[in-house]
């Protein structure tokens, strides 16, 4: 009975607050922190967590930057990750792919709340968003990101893209390595079948990316790559023989390489 009440609750909180977003932005309400665009969004996920039987669990709250923008950087296993992280953390907008904004009301909302749209097979333009969105996060609002590219069949860390990275690196704001975990028990990839349960999100403590620029990108993504996974291995037992980078990025970029 799950999924149908999600998929209820989804359709129906979009109708209710997909109109207000767009009026807000019709109005010219800025954001700012608590704004209608950040109370939309946060309601509209807990009334999805909520229908689903979700219950949210934040860990590592004293590593949450209250006076600057952030990068969150997310490992990614289920849409459930996506509606956690939307309920606990304050002020934040999302990098999604850009096949949502076709989604009717949603992908007009969305982009009215502020979320980034990412043409992931234009790569020129995916970087001119990513600029558009360290704008966003050097006036304070962070942004939550999930660098593997797409949804994991299991746990385990996979390789992160470099685009995030070049994003935080513009922004100069401090990257806070975001594992959650549960998700995959909600609802699989591949699956529609939705189970309640409770998902946690652990936030460890802030990258700073004062120091790096564009050519040091991969000591930075190594890093948070490096501190990701030894969350999910002390947390909960979750290893990986993959590398922090994908092959065809080192030889793609040589940069990327360590030393």
């Amino acid at each position: 009975m799950r999924t149908p009440l999600v998929a209820l609750t989804v359709f129906v909180m979009t109708a209710f607050y997909g109109p207000i977003v767009i009026l807000a932005h019709l109005l010219g309400i800025k954001e700012r922190p608590g704004s209608i665009y950040e109370r939309c969004m946060r309601a509209w996920a807990r009334a999805v967590n909520a229908a689903a039987g979700i219950r949210v669990h934040l860990h590592g709250a004293e590593h949450i930057p209250t006076r600057t923008g952030a990068v969150y950087i997310a490992n990614h296993v289920s849409w459930f990750d996506i509606f956690a992280l939307a309920a606990v953390l304050p002020r934040y907008t999302f990098i999604a792919k850009s096949e949502l904004r076709r989604l009717p009301l949603f992908g007009a909302a969305a982009e009215r709340a502020g979320i980034v749209f990412i043409d992931r097979d234009n790569r020129k333009a995916a970087f001119e968003s990513y600029k558009r969105a360290a704008t966003d996060v050097q006036r304070g609002r962070s942004i939550i990101v999930c660098p593997e590219g797409t949804r994991g069949h299991d746990y385990h860390l996979r390789p992160f893209k470099k685009g995030p990275f070049v994003l935080a690196i513009a922004s100069q704001s401090p990257i806070v390595p975001t594992v959650v975990y549960g998700a995959r028990e909600v609802m699989p990839k591949g699956s529609f079948w939705i189970s309640s349960g409770d998902v946690h999100v652990h936030c460890f403590e802030p990258i700073a990316t004062a120091g790096f620029d564009y050519e040091h990108r991969g000591e930075l993504m190594k890093q948070v790559w490096t501190r990701m996974a030894d969350g999910l291995r002390e947390l909960y037992g979750v290893g990986t023989t993959e590398a922090p980078l994908a092959a065809e990025q080192e030889q793609a970029d040589p940069s990327l390489r360590s030393g």
